[in-house]
């Protein structure tokens, strides 16, 4: 009988186009049932590491220093809430992977049409796209900040990572996240560093961690929208859904199958808790250095200059924060060159269920994210200001596919008959993920409406 029931489970939705990510599909060795909970832990863990790269990215981080330079520490209670917002939803996509055996670009494709199947493809790789214009726009700067480059050659060169992707993907999955984790350790320790020469104030940074009314007032509310909306990531859900099966646990085996979300999700709540860490002591820096200082820390050569400027940092200013803090930039933007071209290959595979190699998946989706950056470059005689705008205006893109990613990501989670009744979210699961689905649209929808308004 139960082996009947996961065989009618199977069958609602199968994916036509073969295993997610057929190239990598359980190709991770994980231990046996008797092996200790540290053993098979680091078995598990890697994708956690890949999906956080996306709430640490170059499009984050001027916000989180600017909420700290003009908030103090109020905000910290924003970035909190978004987090553990983030851990539910990473949760459900690692849940859906694991038990169906598909993604959610696979699972979502099976539900619909093709014509449907198109258009949210359409919209999804534009999420992409401006997420990879972020990622190209921070790596630029980060280049033109440490070494004197030209932006334009700078962008030019975030082509060449392709060859860096193809490289890592002849070493192995494995190594590839071990490659990801590094850098996140070395954003990490740049922050931690600049955050203790900074000496924040420690009570202060508690208290920031407790909701204030403080935060319903207009100039702090648009700040704290922009925080929340900005945090979960659409295409993050597509990608966790997909490398989670990376793993070669047993596909037809509830425990095991029990065992691998279990070890998944401390994976991803591990990993997201270090992006969380990455988050807080960006605003913990924007306030401890420029709280109360009046000067535009709008770009990332502003920050870049104030860290070195005694009299905006104080006696803690040096060229080393400076290049430490454009060392950490460079890092985040090259951690896309990854993430970004095996997400694009899930949503192409799941939605229009066409396959094509990876090399030139990648140079299509960084050949037309690095087009209007050049473009805008050019135009603007190389203004970084003009390319903070642009990074700006392409989260608009990731407004709209949110809902196309977060809403069907609820409901197969939720669905007894597609997940088992093991499987399913409990009741409050459900209720906080439609939650936190309604919140971050109707924010997002305000980011895309403020947007709009402000062009006209």
């Amino acid at each position: 009988m139960h082996a009947d029931s996961a065989r009618s489970r199977a069958r609602l939705i199968q994916p036509a186009n073969g295993p997610s990510l057929q190239e990598i599909n359980g190709t991770v060795r994980t231990p046996d049932a008797h092996a200790g909970f540290w053993r098979t832990l680091a078995a598990y863990s890697g994708p956690g590491a890949l999906v956080a790269v996306g709430y640490m990215d170059p499009g984050n981080w001027v916000t989180s220093i600017g909420g700290g330079s003009q908030f103090g520490y109020l905000l910290l209670s924003v970035i909190l809430v978004s987090s553990l917002t983030a851990m539910l939803l990473q949760y459900m996509a690692a849940k859906l992977g694991i038990v169906t055996g598909m993604d959610l670009a696979q699972a979502t494709r099976a539900h619909t049409g093709r014509r449907t199947g198109f258009v949210l493809w359409i919209i999804t790789e534009l999420a992409i796209m401006a997420t990879d214009i972020a990622e190209v726009i921070g790596a630029a700067i980060a280049l033109h900040l440490l070494f004197g480059m030209p932006l334009v050659v700078g962008v030019i060169l975030t082509v060449l990572d392709v060859f860096l992707l193809l490289l890592l993907l002849h070493i192995g999955f494995r190594k590839i996240e071990a490659i990801v984790v590094t850098l996140i350790a070395t954003i990490m320790v740049v922050f931690v560093y600049e955050v203790i020469i900074a000496q924040p104030d420690l009570p202060a940074v508690f208290q920031g961690f407790v909701p204030q009314a403080q935060i319903l007032e207009p100039a702090q509310l648009t700040l704290a929208l922009g925080i929340v909306g900005a945090t979960v990531m659409p295409h993050n859900l597509y990608l966790h859904s997909a490398i989670v099966q990376s793993r070669d646990y047993a596909r037809e085996d509830d425990a095991e199958k029990r065992r691998a979300v279990r070890f998944a999700t401390w994976d991803s709540n591990i990993q997201l808790s270090a992006a969380f860490v990455i988050n807080c002591l960006l605003l913990l820096l924007g306030a401890a250095l420029f709280f109360g200082v009046d000067s535009d820390l709008g770009t990332f050569s502003s920050l870049y200059n104030a860290l070195q400027d005694s009299s905006l940092a104080g006696a803690v200013a040096s060229p080393v924060l400076s290049t430490l803090f454009a060392v950490a930039l460079l890092a985040s933007g090259q951690n896309s060159t990854i993430t970004g071209t095996l997400t694009g290959q899930v949503v192409m595979e799941g939605f229009i269920r066409m396959r094509m190699p990876l090399w030139a998946r990648r140079v299509i989706t960084r050949g037309l994210a690095v087009i209007p950056v050049i473009a805008c470059t050019l135009i603007y005689g190389g203004s970084e200001q003009a390319l903070d705008s642009l990074l700006v205006n392409s989260q608009v893109f990731l407004c709209i596919a949110l809902p196309v990613s977060m809403v069907p990501l609820v409901w197969f989670t939720s669905s007894k008959r597609i997940m088992g009744t093991q499987f399913a979210n409990p009741r409050w699961v459900t209720m906080l993920g439609w939650l936190a689905t309604a919140v971050l649209t109707v924010l997002n929808l305000k980011l895309v409406w403020e947007t709009i308004t402000a062009l006209l």
